[in-house]
């Protein structure tokens, strides 16, 4: 599964629509705080595909010695301005920096990374909000390649806010309607569970986790996990073993991380929507 690709097609579909309602100024706003390298590199890529899907971007930047009161100054400032309809806040926050107190001051509407404690709310509740990137580029990915959910055993390894339980929400949802296991780093027999899988997310964060032996033949296999190793960077599955079995793969890179940034750029062009009413 291709996830640059699906990407491209995405954010070109996304402009084409954006042209069509008459080209607002649909504005992401992006908050960067420190000089960290690869926080600097995803912000300025996150900027260039805003520029692609025909969105505008705004950048705040701040020093690595920013106090939390500057910090979150910036974050109100954007929440309250008409003209922003996305803020992302780039984590993580340089040491000392309380990234929760800063998160809430983004209110659901605009809280495009869907992060916050209430748009986590609104997405078990299955209320208008925004669902956390990663876990939603997944399903974009189901959908493109298209992977039955319905009635399909899905099994997400790994439990964190940011991808693992949202993924569970996201394909339980009514007419997603997949059987959804959540398993961890402390499931027993975890080869087991996850060779009952027809869908396999892996979202743990140890490398090469998920091998051959955890795989169904034919099932599908996304791969979220990052870990930096002297060999580079590898997810949680071993893909040169998984792919020979599984009938759906995700490279890493190349799978799940460039559709994160697609669905941000989908989300932006959400909240323009909802603030528009």
């Amino acid at each position: 599964m291709d996830g640059k690709r699906v990407r491209d097609e995405l954010i070109a579909e996304l402009a084409s629509r954006v042209a069509a309602d008459g080209s607002p100024e649909v504005t992401l706003a992006t908050v960067l705080v420190g000089d960290d390298k690869p926080s600097q590199v995803y912000v300025g890529s996150k900027r260039k595909k805003a520029v692609e899907a025909s969105l505008k971007s705004r950048h705040v930047e701040l020093a690595n010695d920013a106090t939390q009161a500057e910090v979150e100054g910036a974050v109100a400032e954007l929440a309250a301005d008409p003209a922003v309809h996305g803020i992302l806040v780039q984590l993580p926050l340089p040491d000392g920096l309380n990234a929760e107190a800063v998160l809430n001051l983004i209110p659901p509407e605009k809280d495009v990374d869907g992060l916050t404690e209430r748009s986590m709310g609104r997405l078990v509740r299955n209320n208008p909000g925004h669902a956390p990137c990663t876990p939603l580029g997944v399903m974009r990915l189901l959908e493109r390649y298209q992977i039955p959910t319905a009635g399909a055993k899905a099994v997400v390894v790994g439990r964190s806010t940011l991808v693992g339980l949202p993924q569970v929400l996201l394909l339980g949802r009514k007419g997603v309607d997949a059987t959804v296991t959540l398993a961890h780093s402390r499931t027993r027999d975890l080869v087991s569970v996850c060779r009952d899988a027809d869908i396999i997310v892996a979202a743990a964060g140890i490398a090469r986790l998920i091998t051959a032996d955890h795989v169904k033949p034919g099932a599908a296999v996304l791969d979220v996990g990052i870990s930096r190793t002297e060999a580079g960077i590898v997810g949680d599955v071993d893909f040169d073993s998984v792919q020979e079995v599984a009938g759906a793969i995700t490279p890493m890179p190349g799978g799940t991380g460039p559709m994160t940034i697609a669905c941000l750029m989908q989300n932006t062009y959400n909240a323009y929507q909802m603030l528009k009413g």
